[in-house]
């Protein structure tokens, strides 16, 4: 074999060696039992045609690349942003395995989150001793200061019941009494990793101040709560320290994992960094208001706020764009009393003259998109704001009432006049939807590479090229890092939209004296 330990190479240039050629044509040739390459590629041709789309579109009773996660992923993101906080699923130990990995490949990080792993017995009598030993072991293992429980598939088909197991666990000594455990049923067969962060956040509030209301007082404490939401973008919770800190404005980040989601390579493992406090969580009830940064996503959350801490969660997009930036600003000023901070307003102004420097590039490039609801809004607005044209907008686990208010926004523009809305659709819909209606390009996350590669097999005038920005992204490094809101998120946002159109239009110049005219340096 060409593989080594003088010469190791990975799968890209291996699979390329004769003998894995060989290999690969001997499984196809004589295993494999496929269609011939005709067959093949007549079946694809019908996929991109029109008639494929209205049959593909009236399907019910089967989901193709859902465009979401299950809802534990987003439970275990939310118990990381709290302080030595241990995320633990109450569940299959693959299940874990699948949460830590999806996380390791998109922050490229080692990822917390401990299983109490259940099995066939448990799947017949319950996972109740699992709990006790589980609980037990993780305390005693890592040290955390918090547990916070979420459940997946299996325990929730059973029934078990997270409340009376966790305290049965506690009677029987298994850890102590007043030791915190915050929980949530998250059914993966149901809502999304955005329901699942909602449902943890709930659990994380209900648990520190349910029953420790006596004393607060809305607006005591002078601050405001931020609440992230589902959010993969570390610069977003960094961007958001950054801008209250220039306002002077008194604030908490609730769940924060933007340390322990990032530690530096100094020689010290740090199994828990940063993160949102116990006494935050307590103190929580005192701000003046709660602002929501994902509100499409945060039902759970706003009601409990409302009902609760009787906060008003005043009503705001996601800040995204220059408009819902400004918007999310004025409101901080108008709650606090701080006036918007001048190095504020200057990178305003940069960001205002990065959209004119960049107009004529992005002017009625037509783009289709795919994600979670919020950040489907806050895309379509700022490219709405920079005179580009959202062609098709699919979200897999809005509501209805999300759908129309993006009806509405894209009706009251006069680029969003074709836009359409796609709700409870999947990326096997919006593959359809790339030939049938073919945008100038995609933005989304990692997956739409196979629907880009799908355009290009049909023929390079059909290639629809992806621009990530989204959650995951695997098949990129460091993006994860990168800002999507405020000004700063803009900007980047900006720079990734029109310097791809640029890419674009080298490739479609590079033609040495046929296609290459006026465009060797693009001024």
């Amino acid at each position: 074999m060409s593989q080594n330990v003088d010469n190791i190479q990975p799968s890209y240039p291996l699979f390329r060696t004769d003998e894995y050629k060989d290999s690969l044509k001997n499984k196809r040739d004589n295993y494999e039992e496929r269609h011939e390459q005709e067959k093949i590629d007549e079946v694809f041709q019908w996929t991109t045609s029109k008639e494929y789309q209205e049959l593909n579109f009236n399907r019910e009773a089967l989901t193709v690349n859902p465009a979401k996660a299950c809802q534990p992923l987003g439970a275990v993101l939310c118990a990381l942003g709290f302080e030595k906080t241990m995320p633990y699923v109450h569940g299959s130990q693959g299940c874990v395995a699948y949460f830590r990995t999806y996380f390791n490949r998109h922050f490229k990080e080692p990822v917390a989150c401990v299983s109490d792993s259940m099995t066939e017995d448990a799947a017949v009598f319950g996972g109740q001793k699992n709990m006790m030993a589980g609980l037990e072991n993780a305390k005693a293992l890592y040290k955390p200061d918090i547990i916070a429980v979420s459940t997946t598939c299996m325990a929730e088909v059973i029934g078990d019941d997270l409340n009376a197991f966790i305290n049965n666990s506690k009677n029987a000594g298994h850890i102590e009494q007043d030791f915190p455990t915050p929980f949530a049923h998250t059914p993966s067969f149901v809502g999304s990793h955005t329901t699942g962060w909602d449902n943890m956040f709930e659990g994380m509030i209900k648990y520190f101040t349910r029953t420790a209301m006596d004393g607060k007082q809305v607006g005591s404490n002078g601050k405001i709560n931020l609440v992230p939401g589902f959010e993969t973008y570390l610069g977003n919770y960094r961007v958001m320290h950054r801008m209250m800190k220039e306002m002077g404005v008194d604030y908490t980040l609730l769940s924060d994992p933007s340390e322990v989601l990032d530690t530096p390579a100094d020689g010290s493992f740090r199994l828990y960094a940063g993160g949102t406090t116990q006494d935050e969580i307590k103190d929580a009830p005192n701000a003046i208001d709660t602002l929501l940064l994902q509100p499409w996503q945060l039902d759970k959350t706003k009601k409990y706020i409302k009902d609760t801490w009787h906060q008003p969660v005043s009503a705001i997009n996601i800040p995204m764009g220059l408009a819902w930036t400004d918007e999310f600003l004025m409101k901080v000023s108008e709650l606090t009393g701080k006036p918007i901070a001048a190095s504020l307003e200057l990178e305003r102004g940069r960001l205002v003259d990065m959209m004119t420097d960049s107009h004529t590039w992005l002017h009625g490039k037509k783009f289709a998109l795919y994600g979670d609801a919020d950040f489907c809004m806050g895309m379509t607005q700022f490219l709405l704001e920079l005179g580009a044209e959202p062609s098709d907008v699919l979200c897999n686990h809005a509501n209805k009432r999300w759908q129309k208010a993006m009806v509405k926004m894209c009706a009251d523009s006069p680029y969003g006049q074709n836009t359409q809305i796609h709700l409870s659709k999947d990326l096997w819909h919006f593959r359809s939807l790339m030939f049938t209606n073919k945008p100038d390009f995609m933005i989304g996350n990692s997956y739409g590479k196979f629907i880009q590669r799908d355009t290009l097999y049909k023929g390079e005038e059909f290639e629809v090229p992806l621009i990530r920005i989204g959650f995951p992204i695997f098949d990129r490094h460091h993006l994860h890092r990168m800002t999507t809101l405020g000004y700063e998120g803009a900007m980047y946002i900006l720079t990734t939209l029109v310097n791809e159109v640029l890419t674009q239009l080298d490739k479609d110049t590079r033609g040495m004296g046929t296609t290459d005219y006026n465009y060797d340096l693009v001024r």
